[in-house]
């Protein structure tokens, strides 16, 4: 690697107290470069339960972590103006930095520009937003739209998840420079495992948001598979059943067993997905889809709704991309891969995740384009 630089992660996304989860993912990319540069984190947010505006210092994992927390206001305007306020506070707690890294260009991406225009830093941007997808429903305002506009026209590059996010960005008029670059997957603790459960078992992993990840549908598909095979687990890890009670009861499930899990510890949810016979993700829109690597990785045969990275990959045999909203497809995949199951090759699908989204990898493909913009 040329040059050891201080790298400034400007973070929309980020974990913190507000939630623990939110933009882990990020925090991922920040520890991996960690291993190569010099990282520090600057993350903002507000909540109701925030009375008082504080910054709250750590380093983890060797990353300087610096999170604002600011006082709550029902107000645009004022809470943006509290936000640039403790935004230039922690920048004085900080040492000279040589480049920013933009993590979701919206709406930080404010302050990457102020930085460049004032300051002459350069910054490029790592985006994971869905609501660029078009089939994710969202809809972006036309001042965000004209604000990242000029953001994505001022970043040295933009280092999309995916080929499919780039170009559903490029579709919306976000000109610039695109770098796929994917997620990390921590490939000494996501790798193949000893056992698998006695029972035969699926798993899903995500936040549960039914718009999203579409579990009605896997439960709906549940209950022909119980039909269809009878007994079964089926784990659905992130949250709870709160929302899919109704559903469940109209069910009726008897001989399988749905389980919904609480969000686990990075361990313990290795430990689920290699002992698991499928992975699904089922989801109507997708960026990346994190754990379908993840399970890959572990050796897991997967299927997958036609979102995401698993898209982008040659066809291999050790996943099954479906198309979205297919229920009757799902069951007969999940059906087909029980009644003949092919031996896996799990160290190969381990091997080939790690050659494109361990840390150490991660790392070299943003140091080059650091080094790229600094002109190292």
């Amino acid at each position: 690697m040329a040059e050891k630089s201080h790298i400034l992660f400007l973070c929309s996304w980020y974990p913190s107290k507000a939630s623990l989860t939110n933009g882990d993912f990020i925090q991922r990319h920040a520890e991996a470069v960690s291993t190569v540069h010099k990282v520090s984190v600057i993350h903002i947010v507000s909540g109701k339960k925030t009375q008082k505006s504080y910054i709250d210092f750590q380093k983890i994992n060797d990353v300087d972590t610096y999170i604002g927390y600011v006082t709550f206001t029902k107000s645009p305007i004022l809470k943006s103006i509290r936000f640039f306020k403790i935004y230039l506070e922690i920048l004085k707690k900080i040492t000279p930095f040589d480049i920013i890294h933009l993590n979701v260009l919206f709406p930080f991406g404010v302050f990457a520009l102020h930085q460049k225009w004032i300051h002459k830093i350069p910054f490029i941007i790592s985006e994971h937003w869905t609501g660029y997808n078009k089939l994710s429903e969202s809809r972006i305002s036309i001042f965000e739209k004209s604000l990242s506009k000029i953001i994505t026209k001022n970043a040295f590059t933009i280092c999309t998840v995916s080929e499919q996010l780039s170009l559903s960005m490029q579709n919306l008029g976000l000109t610039g420079s695109y770098t796929p670059t994917g997620n990390v997957v921590d490939t000494l603790l996501f790798k193949p495992g000893k056992n698998k459960e006695n029972t035969f078992t699926i798993i899903h992993v995500s936040s549960l948001n039914d718009l999203q990840k579409n579990i009605s549908g896997m439960l709906r598909a549940a209950k022909k598979l119980e039909q269809n095979i009878g007994e079964f687990t089926w784990q659905f890890i992130g949250g709870d059943k709160t929302e899919y009670q109704k559903l469940l009861s109209n069910l009726a499930f008897t001989t399988a067993k749905i389980e919904f899990i609480p969000h686990l510890t990075q361990n313990r949810l290795a430990t689920h997905i290699q002992t698991a016979h499928i992975c699904v993700s089922f989801s109507n829109y997708e960026t990346f889809g994190i754990t379908m690597t993840e399970a890959i990785a572990c050796g897991t045969f997967v299927i997958a709704s036609n979102t995401g990275i698993l898209t982008e990959f040659l066809k291999e045999d050790y996943f099954k991309i479906i198309p979205i909203k297919d229920e009757t497809a799902l069951l007969k995949a999940i059906v087909n891969r029980k009644n003949q199951p092919k031996k896996l090759n799990s160290e190969k699908m381990h091997r080939f995740i790690d050659a494109k989204f361990s840390k150490k990898v991660i790392a070299q493909q943003f140091s080059t384009i650091y080094n790229q913009a600094l002109k190292l």
